[in-house]
């Protein structure tokens, strides 16, 4: 008998967001906002559980987006960078799940569909770190297996878990994705205007 592997999905949405000079979480974007947009993508996914974890401005997020059914770690540290968000949310995660998928509040356009299609390889192969590609450029979300939390643990400032993928590169899955979703990100309000136009993607 085959047992599926569990996946967590963890939302790291406690930046400052600098580059667009106000809170981008909560910019609007179809009927709710970026990070509500995020949110709801995870929720029809195949993920078994989410956690997000917020800093900048978290009093406003929480009072604006639903967040039933997850749980919401405040980083106070999020000044500090991008790890301590990933480490309070791994702190999260529970012991049943095998494996973590690491999503970005400014990637409103990585559907479920394409979640779960990471999930499906995730849980089909032994490769402990699983990335998407298009066009052969690296892209998110990625999933990283409980093996290497530890390692993810021991990250400081503002690397994220990118860092560890030169050490573990013969252990990485990567998998094609015909969708240019999982390279768009939203960081200043050119991106955001483009954001705009793009319809709504497919897998």
């Amino acid at each position: 008998m085959t047992i599926l592997k569990k996946t967590a999905g963890i939302i790291l949405a406690a930046g400052t967001a600098t580059r667009m000079g106000k809170t981008k979480q909560l910019l609007p974007f179809q009927d709710s906002t970026l990070l509500g947009r995020v949110v709801k993508n995870a929720t029809e996914s195949n993920l078994d559980e989410l956690i997000v974890v917020l800093g900048h401005d978290a009093e406003n997020i929480t009072k604006t987006i639903d967040f039933s059914g997850m749980r919401v770690i405040i980083n106070k540290d999020y000044i500090k960078g991008q790890s301590t968000s990933l480490i309070k949310g791994l702190d999260a995660v529970s012991e049943s799940c095998t494996g973590v998928m690491f999503l970005l509040a400014d990637q409103p356009l990585i559907t479920a569909d394409i979640m779960n299609h990471m999930i499906k390889a995730f849980q089909t192969s032994d490769a402990p770190i699983i990335i998407p590609f298009c066009d052969g450029r690296r892209g998110n979300p990625v999933i990283i297996a409980r093996s290497l939390f530890p390692r993810l643990s021991s990250l400081t400032l503002d690397s994220g878990a990118r860092v560890i993928f030169n050490e573990y590169e013969n252990s990485i899955l990567k998998i094609n994705i015909e969708n240019d979703a999982i390279l768009f990100d939203v960081d200043t309000p050119m991106d955001y205007e483009k954001l705009l136009t793009r319809p709504f993607p497919g897998t």
